[in-house]
């Protein structure tokens, strides 16, 4: 069953036990985000009762690869491939009316951001924080939707500070500012996890991300215009927030817990002016924790998506790539390729390494090891690979700022073959295994 609400999604992780209410009263300044890294890849978490809020918090929605997998409705192997497809075939959006939109049953241009029960995550986070606000702008050259996600640190009201990466954002509002004019921006808070995905696409310019959630939905995502700004957001959404970038200011913002799972740093950035909120008239609160597999996943799959695009241009007979956990699914990438030619591992090494400036270290294997196992990825290193013949680095890459242990952005890249020789001799690489190993229950044994 695909899902294209939020509330969709959490009846059927209800239906599936994989959602879990808290009806105790919990406090919005830490112990709700404590509770939300406990059930991190467990189960879903609704609280009910937060603070003096009417209003509940939704977290870890998606907290685990097989979350993901239900949502597309593919087999968790896939998951990675299935996002490729999609963003491969986007699908286009529709517009619908306002009184066929949830997200409409209640219009304000009198925005109070201290109405809604936004968390603080962290010891030392500067305070509350919007984790999951699918940000909606559009190019000022070509009038094309982008969506992503952003940390937006609550300043008042009806004003937000935001980190904007050099990314498509970054250039619409550095153009927008360039003519010292605002830019026109939307949050929609409240989303399942196919659009939250969408968001986190790594593609070229003139792509609106949100045809790639149609694509995964297999039929077009309804949007709505919004009441202020000349944009459109997901009809499904819980709450949206409508507001201007606004140009030539600059107020402080941070610091805040990142995925690296380290504090980005407190400086000056952009300010989102707020004009307008709209929302169901029962809204759902959504939070994502910071650092949690939730947080990394979202950021993992497109990228895997697109990486094993790009690894396949260059290797065709590429298998599968994961960006792992513990390398906060962004710096290292495991890659399983059915090797024919010698020199085909660095290959994919390389083809990994331009595909994006965060990874620092790939790791390529062959196809019969579990590139999702990091004890059978560790046992291929230490059993087929030899540093000073298989192993690669390159100094002074771009990286990324928010690895502490970059220079600025400026980091090494490594790259380790832990393949097996094409020309090895016939038995000296063969695994072990015992007959009926993986089909063979314990339990039918044990009395």
């Amino acid at each position: 069953m695909i899902c294209t609400s939020l509330r969709q999604w959490l009846s059927l992780l209800e239906e599936k036990g994989l959602l879990k209410q808290v009806n105790k009263l919990v406090d919005l300044k830490y112990e709700l985000a404590a509770l939300g890294k406990k059930a991190d890849g467990k189960y879903a978490l609704r609280f009910n009762n937060v603070g003096d809020y009417k209003i509940p918090v939704v977290t870890e929605i998606a907290g685990g690869r097989e979350f993901f997998a239900m949502a597309m409705d593919v087999p968790v192997d896939q998951v990675a491939e299935h996002f490729a497809r999609a963003q491969a075939n986007p699908i286009d959006c529709t517009v619908v009316d306002a009184s066929k939109a949830p997200v409409k049953e209640v219009v304000s241009q009198n925005v109070d951001l201290s109405t809604l029960p936004i968390p603080i995550h962290h010891e030392k986070d500067s305070g509350p924080y919007i984790t999951a606000g699918v940000l909606v702008a559009k190019d000022p050259k070509t009038g094309i939707r982008n969506i992503s996600i952003h940390r937006l640190q609550v300043l008042g009201p009806n004003r937000l500070g935001i980190l904007i990466l050099p990314r498509h954002l970054f250039h619409f509002f550095r153009e927008a500012e360039s003519m010292g004019k605002p830019l026109e921006v939307a949050i929609a808070i409240g989303l399942d996890p196919l659009v939250l995905l969408a968001s986190q696409a790594l593609t070229p310019p003139g792509v609106d991300e949100l045809t790639i959630a149609s694509a995964l939905y297999g039929k077009p995502l309804e949007l709505v215009k919004c009441e202020t700004v000349d944009l459109e957001v997901p009809a499904q959404a819980e709450i949206v927030l409508e507001g201007k970038l606004l140009p030539g200011i600059r107020e402080m913002e941070g610091p805040f817990g990142e995925y690296p799972k380290y504090y980005g740093p407190a400086s000056p950035k952009p300010v989102i002016e707020l004009t307008a909120m709209t929302s169901r008239k029962d809204p759902i609160y959504q939070t994502i924790v910071p650092a949690t597999r939730e947080h990394l996943l979202l950021g993992a799959i497109p990228r895997e998506g697109g990486l094993f695009q790009i690894v396949k241009n260059t290797v065709p007979t590429v298998c599968a790539v994961h960006l792992t956990p513990g390398g906060t699914c962004r710096y290292h990438v495991v890659i399983s390729i059915d090797k024919q030619n010698e020199g085909e591992a660095k290959n994919a090494i390389f083809a990994a390494l331009s595909s994006s400036q965060e990874i620092k270290h790939v790791v390529v294997v062959d196809k019969e090891v579990n590139i999702f196992d990091p004890e059978d990825v560790e046992w291929a290193i230490a059993t087929r690979c030899q540093a000073d013949r298989d192993v690669f680095v390159v100094a002074g890459a771009m990286g990324n700022k928010l690895d502490p242990s970059s220079d600025d952005g400026l980091s090494a890249k490594m790259g380790i073959d832990a393949t097996v020789p094409l020309n090895a001799e016939p038995g000296r690489f063969e695994r072990i295994r015992i007959p009926g190993e993986d089909t063979i229950s314990l339990e039918d044994y044990i009395e």
